[in-house]
C-alpha cells in the first residue's frame, strides 16, 4: 500500500511562476490524490530541465538511488533519452497536460494523481522497499531553478 503523506509546492521565482493550487485531497482513508496548476508567467518557455531527486527517511531524508537532470524538451520528444526519467514521468503523464515538447505555451496542470496509480510503478514495474519516501523535483528555465515541487509518501507492502 502506498500513501500520500504531503505535498510541497514552492515557486522560487514569483515573476516566473505562481502555484495557482497545490494540495492533497483524503476522500477517503483509502483514496488520495494530489493537484496542482502552475501559471507560468514568462511565456513561452522554450527550454526547460527537471532535477529529479528521490530520497528515503533513515533519521532524516538521505539521497535514495536516483538523483538525474534531464533537458524536458529532449526528453518529451524522445523518451529513450532516459529510462530512468522515463519510469517516473510514466508515473504521472496520464494525469498531466506535460505532453508535447517545448515551447510551453500555458500553465502546467497535475490533475487527481492517485496514489494506487504510483502504488503500482513503486511495486510492480520496479519494486522498492518498504519505507518512508520524498520525490523532489528541481524545475529550471535558463539556468535558474524556477520552482520546487515535493512528494512525500509511506510504502508498505
Amino acid at each position: 500500500m502506498l500513501e500520500f503523506k504531503n505535498i510541497k509546492c514552492e515557486s522560487v521565482d514569483k515573476e516566473f511562476s505562481e502555484f495557482e493550487y497545490c494540495y492533497l485531497k483524503s476522500v477517503n482513508r483509502t483514496y488520495k490524490y494530489i493537484s496542482a496548476k502552475v501559471k507560468l508567467l514568462q511565456l513561452p518557455v522554450t527550454n526547460a530541465k527537471v532535477n529529479g531527486a528521490l530520497y528515503q527517511r533513515l533519521n532524516g531524508y538521505k539521497p535514495f538511488l536516483y538523483n538525474i537532470t534531464v533537458d524536458c524538451c529532449k526528453f518529451i520528444k524522445n523518451q529513450k533519452y532516459s529510462p530512468i526519467a522515463s519510469f517516473f514521468f510514466d508515473t504521472f503523464k496520464g494525469f498531466s497536460n506535460i505532453n508535447h515538447s517545448c515551447p510551453f505555451n500555458h500553465d502546467i496542470i497535475l490533475d487527481k494523481l492517485t496514489a494506487e496509480s504510483v502504488y503500482h510503478r513503486f511495486t510492480n514495474v520496479l519494486p522498492f522497499p518498504e519505507g518512508d519516501y520524498m520525490l523532489q523535483l528541481n524545475w529550471f528555465t535558463s539556468g535558474l531553478n524556477r520552482i520546487i515541487f515535493k512528494v512525500f509518501v509511506s510504502l508498505k507492502n
